[in-house]
């Protein structure tokens, strides 16, 4: 009999716009856009700066702390490689961009709206991801 195939997650693929941000992330550094006009950050996905619309940006390193603004608990099995349940989560850095993440090192039942957070890492062979666990 056979061993059924081995189902791995989808992981993300870098291009040229986001670069940067995986390289980082392949260091163990949260990487994220700042303005060179008016110093306000953005995350990479973001092709202009919403405070002054300049598109004239730098790459600097984010404090990696930050705090649960909102989450979702997914009990819908979209990939068969995801185990359910698992969280959704939107941070707010300290920096001010929100980024989609997964909370880790915490129950689900335990997050709260608020909650202080820190960026911690989920490397994989090609890409790093960022997480979030408590502080």
């Amino acid at each position: 009999m056979t061993q059924p195939a081995q189902v791995t997650k989808p992981l993300p693929e870098a291009d040229d716009a986001s670069k940067p941000f995986w390289d980082g992330a392949m260091e163990g550094r949260l990487v994220i856009l700042r303005c060179a006009d008016c110093k306000a950050w953005r995350m990479p996905w973001r092709h202009h700066c919403d405070q002054c619309l300049s598109d004239r940006s730098t790459w600097e390193q984010a404090s990696g702390r930050g705090v649960v603004r909102t989450f979702g608990i997914m009990h819908q099995k979209y990939h068969p490689a995801f185990e359910v349940p698992y969280n959704v989560t939107i941070v707010e850095l300290a920096e001010g961009p929100r980024i989609t993440t997964n909370l880790v090192g915490v129950s689900n039942a335990d997050i709260r709206v608020g909650m202080p957070v820190v960026v911690d890492w989920e490397r994989h062979s090609d890409i790093t991801l960022p997480k979030f666990r408590p502080a």
